[in-house]
């Protein structure tokens, strides 16, 4: 039996007709609708067609995501809605899609398989010519949604590069012979933003075009991570030309570069926008980079073997610059808002300066940071007493630790203020916890919060060395008086002291 939508009844209607649309249309942007308050209130009175409208959701986009999970549409379309004859185009369009995508299947499960990247690579060049870099995403998604194991897909990482180097369409019109195609765009993008006081809206059709306009404002996060990204790149080519070991410290500060990306931009396209390639494989290589280049610090022995690793490794970090910035950074331009890029920068104030690049002031940032204004006068009663809201706060920011709270549905619910070993985003509140931890790590937090839900722990103390001093994690249920779960405390305390004390 056919789904069929009528666009004109109201979004709780549709939902409670068919659930699974809660679930498209957040992966669409409408993201408030997994909140049931807002459902059953806002949600009784929107339409569909007036909420793309207030968010800036083009319809077409809308119709083709409904008509790929099969659904038809009855009653009159609304004029944001496509004509029958560019739903046909549009159907043949989705089609073509899925076919692409196939192919691009195909060549990856070759190279995994073993066999020559430079046979594959000519066979993709005859049959497929051109490709975008979101495409490639998507095949490789599709890969392990269907099995293909996480850390396989990890490993081509690296060959899937080469694979297409020089066929996507982000990087032609990177290369020379583009360039002036580029310039144009980066000019016309450069004139709007001028004219607007503002980066671009969501009608540029040229991802490139919009980071690249972004890249161009003084203080976006963009501009930030893409001078970063130039310095990076000079002190690889430098070390490439001089082979200067004294250079390494510097080229390891891409760390901190890495830890940004980690806790601000793959978190929020994987939750917010369904776009996990990035958080599942860009994430994982950020790691390998920086451990095999902390583990090379760490050794004495300087032979061919550690050389050819530095070598490997800083051609990884070479190619993540590329990465970043024909594929990650356009994806985020294209998706974030403005009020989320706000959060970014106000994030990205927490982190150390890398490469020499200081963070300069973005003024429109500054000017509409939103202040929420906290009581002083109205009091919260606890068993133990009451403290006002000012008093409550500057107790939690004066215990000697890092606080975080987790909620029993996992989403992160409160951090206490003030400087950090382990950077905890504001924008990650109200996200869930796994979102905020890279891949490798995920298990784990997983098994944690698992085994203290189903009590079979209490708590998980994790000792470590971090920065070069001696931090204790600790992780512990939260529990009332009649042994429900209500959440998960992680206490975060540098113990120097304790070795300072005990000293002899």
């Amino acid at each position: 039996m056919a789904k069929k939508l009528d666009l004109t009844k109201s979004v709780y209607e549709l939902t409670q007709e068919y659930p699974e649309l809660i679930d498209i249309m957040a992966g669409l942007g409408f993201t408030e609708i997994t909140k049931k308050p807002v459902l059953h209130s806002a949600g009784k009175i929107m339409t569909i067609p007036k909420g793309a409208k207030m968010k800036n959701i083009p319809m077409m986009n809308v119709v083709a995501a409904f008509m790929s999970k099969g659904f038809e549409f009855v009653g009159e379309m609304p004029d944001m809605a496509v004509s029958p004859g560019a739903a046909e185009e549009m159907s043949q369009a989705l089609a073509d899609s899925k076919t692409r995508t196939e192919q691009l299947k195909a060549y990856l499960r070759r190279l995994g398989d073993g066999e020559d990247l430079d046979a594959v690579r000519a066979d993709f060049v005859r049959e497929f010519g051109e490709v975008e870099a979101s495409e490639i995403m998507k095949a490789e998604q599709e890969l392990m949604k269907e099995g293909t194991p996480l850390t396989e897909v990890q490993k081509l990482c690296d060959i899937h590069s080469a694979l297409f180097h020089g066929a996507t369409t982000e990087e032609r019109i990177a290369n020379a012979e583009k360039e002036v195609e580029a310039s144009l765009l980066r000019e016309k993008a450069a004139a709007e933003l001028k004219k607007r006081d503002s980066y671009p809206k969501k009608d540029y059709s040229d991802k490139k075009a919009r980071a690249a306009a972004m890249e161009e404002i003084v203080g976006h996060p963009l501009y930030t991570l893409t001078k970063e990204n130039h310095a990076l790149a000079s002190l690889l080519a430098s070390f490439k030309e001089s082979g200067d070991l004294a250079l390494i410290p510097a080229i390891r500060e891409l760390s901190i570069h890495y830890a940004k990306k980690g806790d601000l931009l793959y978190p929020l396209l994987k939750v917010k926008y369904g776009v996990s390639g990035p958080s599942d494989v860009m994430w994982t290589v950020d790691d390998e980079i920086r451990d095999e280049l902390g583990t090379l610090a760490m050794e004495t022995e300087h032979g061919d073997s550690w050389n050819a690793r530095l070598d490997a490794v800083l051609k990884r970090a070479e190619e993540m610059i590329y990465k970043e910035q024909n594929i990650l950074f356009p994806i985020c331009a294209v998706n974030f808002s403005e009020e989320e890029w706000y959060g970014i920068y106000h994030d990205v104030k927490d982190y150390d300066i890398c490469f020499g690049v200081a963070q300069e002031i973005w003024e429109k940032a500054e000017k509409c940071r939103s202040s929420k204004a906290i009581g002083t006068s109205d009091e919260i009663v606890l068993p133990g007493g009451h403290m006002t809201i000012e008093q409550l706060t500057a107790l939690l920011n004066t215990i000697p630790m890092e606080i975080t709270f987790v909620d029993a549905e996992n989403i992160n619910r409160f951090f206490n203020e003030g400087a950090k070993v382990f950077k905890r985003p504001g924008m990650a509140i109200d996200r869930e916890v796994f979102s905020c931890h890279p891949p490798k790590i995920e298990p784990m937090v997983r098994q944690i919060i698992d085994d203290f839900r189903n009590n079979r722990r209490d708590e998980v103390p994790v000792w470590m060395e971090k920065g070069g001093r001696t931090m204790l994690v600790k992780y512990m249920a939260v529990r009332d008086k009649t042994g429900k779960y209500l959440g998960t405390v992680e206490l975060v305390q540098d113990m120097e002291f304790a070795k300072e004390h005990f000293k002899n």
